[in-house]
């Protein structure tokens, strides 16, 4: 296999000072153009006049010329996606092999998955379809939806907070963007009917898999099955273990064997939870056809259900701000709802089930990384 790169740079760089001050991934001063080009047998992609500082909408976003995939790249906690203005189609502007290639981090721009931004159907303001790094198309995705509603604000121009609908494959999913640029998600109601999970696990508590067994290369494992829109498969330790310590887990080599297991007909994710205190937990995850990522925002939104069915959290009654706001006098009504701080290797999301309506809410940071072309 050869690969054959061209390089040129023109660098004007800033003080020693400016970059130290740098505390956040910020576009900076510091300006470069680059035309690399990759050939190997399968693919050739080519990135020309890459700028390190973010271009203005009419530079970039408004491109169209025919045979090239303008892209946004962006993360969420380090789960990170090539995000596609398909907004004139509704067919992705690239196949699943493409995608593949595209994802591949050593051959490729290097992703978990490729997201397109589609017409919306059915009154919903936007579409949104994502080709996992196999090749693979779920159903939603968490911090997919957060990177999302990040490159439609940049695309319509949209300042302050903001609030859109979005069809999926798991249905309507509704983001926020706060004024502090996170983006809080209503991420719907979870299911727990185990038919509808999917798996095959016989329920054990009404129609659900709670803390049922589950024996994977001879270990016998607790698990709480739950869908948001995809499966999950949650588990806080093996049969009999105390408290889980997930950073000591072979992820790779335990992973596949859940993500693979006869009793998941549509393959699973997997997230290992370690309880901290009743509201907060940390995990690791697996995700069903994109392996160890740093982050999974289903996964977490499941971790929290998960945790409150096993009681290992609670639902509890907040009053939020009670004294600022009895000094403003301004009435606050009682709302019960499960708040919890999840850890992830990539950060920290904040995941709420809300009793009221039992929608589970997530709120977490996107970000974009670069922006680029690639012919197609």
């Amino acid at each position: 296999m050869a690969i054959a790169a061209t390089i040129s740079l023109s660098l004007s760089s800033p003080t020693r000072h400016s970059l130290a001050s740098q505390n956040s991934f910020q576009p900076i001063s510091l300006k470069s153009t680059a035309t690399i080009t990759l050939r190997y047998p399968s693919l050739r992609i080519s990135a020309s006049s890459i700028s390190m500082e973010a271009p203005s909408k009419s530079s970039f976003l408004d491109r169209k010329e025919s045979g090239f995939l303008h892209f946004v790249k962006y993360h969420g906690l380090g789960n990170d996606f090539i995000l596609v203005d398909n907004r004139n189609s509704t067919e992705p502007r690239i196949t699943p092999e493409q995608a593949v290639k595209l994802c591949d981090r050593n051959f490729g721009i290097g992703a978990d998955g490729v997201i397109f931004a589609m017409p919306g159907i059915n009154g919903t303001d936007y579409s949104m379809r994502i080709f996992n790094s196999d090749g693979s198309e779920p159903e939603m995705c968490g911090n997919g939806v957060r990177c999302f509603a990040r490159f439609i604000a940049e695309l319509d121009n949209l300042h302050g907070r903001q609030s859109f609908t979005i069809n999926t494959g798991a249905g309507l999913i509704v983001p926020e963007i706060q004024d502090d640029k996170k983006v809080r998600v209503d991420m719907g109601e979870p299911t727990l009917k185990a038919s509808n999970v999917p798996t095959k696990l016989p329920a054990n508590e009404g129609q659900s898999v709670i803390k049922s067994e589950l024996t994977v290369d001879g270990v016998t494992w607790n698990v709480t099955c739950v869908s948001m829109g995809n499966p999950h498969c949650v588990t806080f330790g093996p049969k009999g273990s105390e408290n889980l310590q997930v950073d000591e887990l072979n992820l790779p080599q335990i992973g596949p064997k859940f993500e693979h297991h006869e009793m998941f007909p549509a393959r699973t994710n997997t997230e290992f939870v370690q309880v901290f205190s009743r509201s907060h937990l940390k995990m690791r995850v697996w995700e069903r056809g994109a392996g160890a990522t740093l982050a999974c925002g289903t996964g977490a939104c499941a971790v929290v259900v998960a945790a409150v069915l096993e009681g290992h959290a609670g639902r509890v009654l907040f009053l939020l701000s009670l004294y600022l706001h009895s000094l403003l006098l301004v009435s606050l009504p009682l709302s019960l709802k499960q708040s919890c701080t999840v850890d992830l290797p990539g950060g920290p999301l904040e995941i709420e089930w809300s009793e009221e309506d039992n929608h589970v809410y997530m709120t977490g940071p996107a970000e974009a990384v670069f922006y680029g072309s690639v012919p197609l």
